[in-house]
Formats: structure tokens, sequence, C-alpha cells
């Protein structure tokens, strides 16, 4: 049986959107993808791309000239609507930090005009447990007459940055319907680029499954960076330490490092703590672990810097992870911004996948801050950091938050 073509509206057009619409206009559909960036829009429709990510400008660029995927500032009719945009948190009720769902509210609002009966919208974003039902809900609210007409689905991204179009395709896929109509119609279209296994489920199980998959992710990587502490707090190489206990064969410690970024664990063990904040009590502890180790790494850098009258300080790394250009949630950068405010010293910032306009400050060249700097502060273990000569830097007052310049 011939697959079905159909017309499908991405709405948002970020590390996840972008990727989806181009993956899905390559097999075929036509795809709109829709963003509040004029300058994405226009970057996109000319083929190429505004993000980094491996392979990416390629698969759009095949995919603009196919005439498969245009972009736009607003959206159209179409036969499936797929929400890709961003759910930070915002600060409420004291240290408390709870999702913020403007971003999915108001792509839902803005779709709502262009929907018909039969129609499948699916939430993409990482998102708290219901709010699947509260894109429904609205849907609901502006187009009554759209009542068990309309599907909705959560089918949460599990991709890595710098990885992205690979496990787009190879990764199983959560599908969280609230009706079976809703798992029947987004099963077809996933499989229409998905390898991996499709596994069916509601909407809720689906949206806490996702939060579940960073929540461990971050509590183990809390565990490391405990550890970092209590060694240094014992003169112990944590690296070491970590390394000769992973040797046993049910022991699988993570690194530790600056803290920890991205969009997704950074942010979503904080939408469990919300919903269930007297249960969520080792999830909480173990963002708060996190959350204070950029902390810690100042205090470092300063207590180092006392050595000096007017130290230059060379740092290592502004993105979140290695080899990307993601600074989202990014604790290199917020240390790298918090050194600069403190006033210890001079800054000298570098990072070779980041472009000069994306930070508010001037970023430097690796053989300049290793020339210049007296405390060399190492944040992120992008390639270029880890092949550094050891000889270069024998005499600087190392801090390696990663374990790479030993």
């Amino acid at each position: 049986m011939p697959r079905e073509i159909q017309k499908i509206i991405v709405m948002g057009l970020g590390y996840i959107g972008l990727p989806t619409a181009s993956m899905l206009a390559t097999k075929g559909h036509q795809v709109l993808g829709v963003d509040v960036n004029e300058t994405a829009v226009n970057i996109i429709n000319s083929g190429r791309i505004h993000i980094v990510e491996p392979d990416l400008d390629i698969l759009v660029r095949s995919a603009v000239n196919s005439g498969n995927l245009r972009a736009a500032l607003l959206p159209e009719e179409g036969d499936t609507f797929i929400l890709a945009v961003p759910t930070p948190f915002k600060e409420e009720n004291g240290n408390l930090k709870a999702p913020d769902l403007s971003y999915v509210q108001a792509a839902t609002r803005a779709i709502a005009p262009f929907l018909r009966e039969g129609n499948l919208v699916i939430l993409e974003s990482t998102s708290p447990v219901g709010t699947t039902e509260v894109v429904e809900q609205i849907i609901l609210d502006l187009r009554p007459e759209l009542a068990g007409k309309v599907h909705c689905a959560h089918c949460p991204e599990r991709v890595l940055p710098g990885q992205i179009l690979r496990e787009l395709v190879d990764n199983d896929r959560i599908i969280g319907g609230t009706s079976k109509a809703a798992l029947a119609k987004a099963r077809t279209l996933y499989k229409t680029f998905c390898n991996g296994a499709i596994l069916e489920t509601d909407s809720r199980t689906a949206e806490l499954s996702k939060l579940v998959e960073n929540s461990f992710r971050d509590v183990n990587i809390a565990f490391a960076n405990e550890l970092s502490l209590i060694c240094d707090r014992l003169g112990v190489n944590v690296w070491e330490t970590i390394a000769l206990a992973n040797r046993h064969p049910r022991v699988n410690i993570l690194q530790p490092g600056p803290g920890v970024g991205g969009h997704c664990i950074a942010v979503d063990p904080w939408f469990i703590v919300s919903s269930a904040p007297a249960e969520a009590r080792l999830i909480r502890t173990a963002r708060e672990v996190n959350d204070a180790k950029p902390h810690w790494v100042l205090e470092k850098v300063r207590a180092k810097a006392q050595r000096f009258r007017d130290p230059i300080i060379g740092c290592l790394g502004l993105t979140f992870k290695a080899n990307i250009d993601d600074m989202r949630e990014s604790p290199s950068m917020d240390i790298v911004q918090r050194l600069r405010e403190s006033q210890i010293g001079t800054v000298l910032a570098c990072d070779p996948n980041v472009a000069s306009d994306k930070v508010p400050f001037p970023l430097f060249e690796l053989k300049d801050v290793l020339k210049q700097a007296d405390i060399l502060l190492l944040l992120v273990d992008h390639t270029e950091f880890t092949e550094i000569d050891p000889q270069m830097i024998k005499d600087k007052v190392v801090i390696d938050t990663k374990g790479v310049l030993r």
C-alpha cells in the first residue's frame, strides 16, 4: 500500500523542529516550518541553517531544493501539526522552578484557526504531565465544533545534540495519544522515517517517561559532581577514583563537570518537582547539587586568583557540552559571565564552536588564550581543547572541570 503523503505544519524551527521538518520533507511530505524569527525563516528558505548540527545543512538544502520544505512566519491548513517550541521554566513560589508553557499555548492558539476535522496535533516539546491535555483543551475552547474530531498526541523528542539526524531515525519513539485514533495517526506518520520501535501509551505516561529519562541522568550526574567535591576535600583524584570504581561490573559512574546544561537535563527534573514537590525529594536534591556546581568552580578560581595581582583568566568553552554550539542553560556560560562581573581578573573566553555575534563579550583565539592566561579554566571538553600540548600549559594554574588536561 503506498505511503500517504501529508501536508505537515511544524511550529518552531530550532534544534528539534528544523531537523524533524527536514527529515519529513525528504520522505516526501509537504512541510511548512513556522517560526517567529524572520531571520531564521529567510535563512532556511535559502537552503541554509541558522544552528549548528552535523549534516543538517545537507538535509535542509536537499529538502528546500526538492520543494517539499519551506518556512514562514504564520501557519496554514494542513493534515498534521507538530509543536516543537521551547518549554523553559520560570521562578515561582520562592525557589521552586515552575514550567513555562507560554510558548506551547501560543503555538496552539496560532494553529487553532487552521485546524480541520481529522487533523492530528502532536506535541513534541518536553512538557509537564498533562500538557497534551492542555493543548487539547485550548483547541476545544477556541474551536468547540471540533470536539472529538481533532486528535492530539505527545511524541517527545529523544535525540542527542550532535547526533540528532541519526537518532531521529534510529531511536525508539514513544507515542502517547489522548485517543486510539491519535495513536494510529501518529504511528503512521513516524513510521515514515523512524527505524526504531514505536512505543504506544497514553499522553500523560509519555510526558512523564520523557521527564524521567532526563531526571535519571541528572541524578547520576549529581552523584558524580558530589563525588568531585568530596574528592577535592579529601585530596583525592576524582577521575582516578571513578575510573577504578567503574571497573566493578555493576558500577557505571558518570563524569563530573562544571554543572549541567542543555534544554532538557537542566530543566525537565524541575517539571517533576513542580508536579509532586513533597515526593520528588531525591530529584530536587540532584538539581540543587548540579545547580550549585558553577558556584563551587567560581570559588576555586577566586582562590587561585589571589596568587596574582591582576590575573588573566582563560576560559575554555561556553556551550553545555562538547563539539556543539548550543549554550542553552550552559553552566560554562554562566561561570564566564559571573567571572566577568566579579572583576577578580581579566577574562579571555574561547569557544571554537560559538560565533562571536552569539555572546555579549569578545571571544579570543585558543593560541592567544594559551599564551596570555595565568589561570586556565577548562569548562567544556571540545576536541580542540583535549588536544592541547601539555608543555604549553605546564607553567599555568590549571583548573580542569572535565578531567581532560591531566
